[in-house]
C-alpha cells in the first residue's frame, strides 16, 4: 500500500509556545504547547475559550519544525478540543515520529480509536457540573492504558460524588492514572483533599500549576 505523505496536511493553531506541564503526571516539566483551534464543547468553566475561533493555519511540517526548534523533549497537543480536526491524528504521529514525548490533552468526547499508541492520552471525563456530561465517550475507556490518564474536573460535592461511582463503575483505577481536580476559584482545593484521603481514593489529587504560577495569564 503507497503511504500518503502527510506532512503538508494543515490545521488551525491558536499558539505553539514553552512552559511548565501544569498537569497531569508530567506536571513540572519544561514542554511545548500545541494549542489547536476549537472545540464542541461548552464547557461552563473552560478556561481557554479564545482557542474556540481563529487560529493560523500550518502545515504538520511547519508545525514539528517549530517545536523541534525548542529544544524541549515534551510536547503536550491541546485546545480547544485537538481531535476536532481531523489532521490531528497525523500531527500525532509525525510529533512521535520526530523522537519526542508526545501528550494529547482531550475532551473525551471525540473517539480515541486512531491516536498513536505512543502518545499519552490525558482524557477528561465531563462531571456534571460542566454542563457537558452527556458528551462522554465512554468507549473511550477501553482504548486507555497504564501510560494514559483520566482527568476529572470537578466543581462540587455532587460532581465529586458522580466522580466516584464512575471511577469504580468503570475500574478506572486499575487501568490508567486518575486525576481528580478543582475547578479553580469554585471548589476549595483544601476540601478536595479531605474527601480524597477520607475515602482512601487510590487516585492522584492536582492543582493547575501553571495558575499558581502565573494566573490566567495566556501562553504560559
Amino acid at each position: 500500500m503507497t503511504q500518503i505523505d502527510t506532512r503538508d496536511t494543515r490545521l488551525r493553531v491558536t499558539e505553539i509556545f514553552s512552559s511548565l506541564q501544569g498537569e497531569s503526571t508530567r506536571v513540572g516539566l519544561p514542554t511545548v504547547f500545541v494549542r489547536l483551534t476549537g472545540c464542541p464543547l461548552r464547557c461552563v468553566w473552560c478556561d481557554t475559550e479564545y482557542a474556540f475561533q481563529g487560529g493560523e493555519s500550518r502545515s504538520i511540517a511547519a508545525i514539528v519544525e517549530d517545536v523541534r526548534a525548542r529544544g524541549l523533549q515534551h510536547v503536550c497537543v491541546t485546545g480547544g478540543e485537538p481531535l476536532a480536526q481531523k489532521g490531528c491524528i497525523a500531527l500525532l504521529g509525525a510529533l512521535c515520529d520526530a523522537g519526542l514525548s508526545v501528550s494529547l490533552e482531550t475532551s473525551g468526547a471525540l473517539d480515541l480509536t486512531t491516536v498513536d499508541a505512543r502518545v499519552a492520552c490525558i482524557m477528561d471525563l465531563k462531571a456534571p457540573g460542566s454542563g457537558e456530561v452527556a458528551r462522554n465517550r465512554w468507549e473511550n475507556l477501553a482504548h486507555l492504558g497504564a501510560h494514559d490518564e483520566v482527568k476529572i474536573v470537578l466543581a462540587d460535592r455532587a460532581d465529586y460524588e458522580w466522580a466516584k461511582a464512575c471511577i469504580a463503575e468503570h475500574g478506572l483505577t486499575a487501568r490508567c492514572t486518575v486525576l481528580l481536580s478543582p475547578v479553580h476559584g469554585r471548589l476549595d482545593p483544601a476540601q478536595l483533599a479531605e474527601w480524597i484521603v477520607d475515602d482512601r481514593l487510590a487516585v492522584r489529587f492536582q492543582l493547575q500549576l501553571h495558575k499558581i504560577l502565573w494566573s490566567d495569564a495566556r501562553g504560559r
